[in-house]
Parts: C-alpha cells; sequence; structure tokens
C-alpha cells in the first residue's frame, strides 16, 4: 500500500487536513506500507514558501514522516506536458477561450439551464470543434478534453470503474461504474490546462499519482465526483487506477465544511494554544 496527502501551500492546514492526512498515514502504517507527501504548488500566484514549511512542520508536529524530498508540481511540468501531448495526438483537447463569464452567458438561456459538475458549470461546448485538431498542441491557450470523444475513444475498455472503499457523504461504495451518459452530461469537458497556468487539477494529479505509485488515494468525499474524471484519465493514459477512499468531511458547528480562510481552526492556533497531538486526533474523531 501507498498513500500520499496533497496539499496546496496557499494557507494554513486547518482540521480537515488533519483528518486526512491523518488517515491516509494511519492506513499505510497499519497495512505496513509507504506514506508520501506531495506539495501541489501549480497554482504559483498563490504558493509561498511560508506555508510550504509550515505544511512541514505542522505535519511533523501531528507525528506523520514520509520519504524526502516530497514531490513538488511545479518541478515536473514536463511531465505534465508530455501527457497533454499525447492527448491532443489522441485528438482529444481542444482549445477554449471562453471566460467564465461567457459560459454563464451560454447557460442563460431557458434551454440550457446551468448545472454543476465537479469541474464547476458544465461546459455548454462553446469552443467545441467538429473534427480533432490537425497540428502541434498549442502551449498558450485553455485545453479542454472533449468528453464525448474521450467515452468513444475508450468504449471497448468498458465498463469503467473504480473500487470505492469510503465513500464518505456520498454513500457509494464498492465498485463504482463511469457511465456514458453521465460523464457527457454531468461532467461535460473539463479543463486540462489553463492559459495562464499549465496543467489543472485534473491532469496532474493523474499524472502525479501514476508517476509515484499510489495504490490508495484518500481524500474527502467532496471529491468523489471528480475521481470519474480522474480513472477516465488513467484509462485514456494507460496508467493504474488506485483503489479510493473517500472520507467524511469536517465541519463547524454550523455544518459548514472547513476552508484554508477558516484561520481561527488552522493546525497552527491549536499548537500556539497548547493543545497536544492526541487533543487533535481526539477532536476530529480519530
Amino acid at each position: 500500500m501507498k498513500t500520499r496527502f496533497a496539499p496546496s501551500p496557499t494557507g494554513p492546514l486547518h482540521l480537515g487536513h488533519a483528518y486526512s492526512a491523518l488517515l491516509a498515514f494511519g492506513m499505510a502504517q497499519a497495512a505496513g506500507g509507504n506514506f508520501l507527501l506531495r506539495i501541489d504548488d501549480l497554482d504559483q500566484s498563490r504558493a509561498r514558501p511560508e506555508w510550504e514549511q509550515q505544511i512541514y512542520d505542522d505535519l511533523h508536529w501531528l507525528g506523520l514522516h514520509w520519504p524526502t524530498p516530497c514531490r513538488r508540481e511545479s518541478n515536473h511540468m514536463a511531465d505534465y506536458d508530455a501527457a497533454l501531448d499525447q492527448l491532443w495526438d489522441m485528438g482529444l483537447l481542444y482549445p477554449c477561450g471562453c471566460t467564465r463569464r461567457d459560459i454563464r452567458e451560454a447557460l442563460s438561456a431557458p434551454q440550457d439551464a446551468p448545472r454543476e459538475g465537479p469541474d464547476g458549470l458544465i461546459y455548454p461546448g462553446t469552443c467545441r470543434p467538429d473534427r480533432p485538431l490537425a497540428g502541434p498542441r498549442p502551449k498558450d491557450q485553455t485545453l479542454r478534453l472533449n468528453m464525448d470523444a474521450a467515452m468513444h475513444h475508450v468504449r471497448e475498455a468498458l465498463p469503467l470503474t473504480f473500487t470505492e472503499g469510503g465513500a464518505g457523504l456520498s454513500g457509494e461504495t464498492g465498485e463504482i461504474l463511469l457511465s456514458r451518459n453521465a460523464m457527457i452530461n454531468n461532467v461535460g469537458d473539463v479543463v486540462l490546462s489553463r492559459r495562464d497556468a499549465g496543467a489543472a487539477y485534473h491532469l496532474a494529479v493523474v499524472v502525479d499519482d501514476a508517476a509515484q505509485g499510489i495504490t490508495h488515494v484518500v481524500r474527502g468525499a467532496d471529491l468523489f465526483d471528480a475521481t470519474r474524471i480522474h480513472v477516465l484519465l488513467q484509462t485514456l493514459l494507460e496508467v493504474a487506477t488506485p483503489r479510493y477512499h473517500h472520507h467524511v468531511l469536517i465541519r463547524d458547528e454550523h455544518g459548514k465544511r472547513l476552508a484554508k480562510r477558516d484561520d481561527a481552526r488552522a493546525i497552527a492556533v491549536y499548537r500556539a494554544e497548547g493543545m497536544t497531538p492526541r487533543d487533535i486526533r481526539q477532536k476530529i474523531g480519530l
């Protein structure tokens, strides 16, 4: 077993991060496996060295350890470019110049009531070409996955499934089926590369997990729907699909899920107040 925890150095870790990291670490330890730390710093406009250092400090304080050096995504852009080239050569990507406002306006017509998918508003296909584009992959444009073409490409491999061991709030466990219609209608043409930031999360996480040989992905139930995208990309890129364990989310007293802006629940704040790692474990139900 090999698990991982992949935070972004864009703010302090909170109790939800502690739960996810401790759960992934504990599962690996119980199975005699390995736990890896990965730094998701693709968003260089928001990543800060001081936040990265605090990640290390907080996790060490909680009693976690991992092999070093840990993988930092900003050092592996060539890996993501290679995956994008592969998908482009397969005819599955196309450039998109739509802004969020453009998408909202395109979905404002009565016949196109806006719906949310795991990548935000489900893209209406404004820039989708009628046929695969020739020539080299454009490097300065946002690229989307043509979901219909992608599902057509893997039709011989269907049914696509993944194994869910946790499910958290989703309630689904066991073998989860990826329906072609659901992928097209409820997920849509997701962004895999951004004009101003390179590889998007959905692509990077698949490439990273494959490169590190991750066997079990432990993460929050809010990412359950996104897993369908990741399993499809794993199939297209011909890499292994890990087992998944989506856990319940840690929420505040009002039932709201925690975010990095909730500094009052940051691990560092509890540390400064004199709490112990055992206190944190008890507070989050571990």
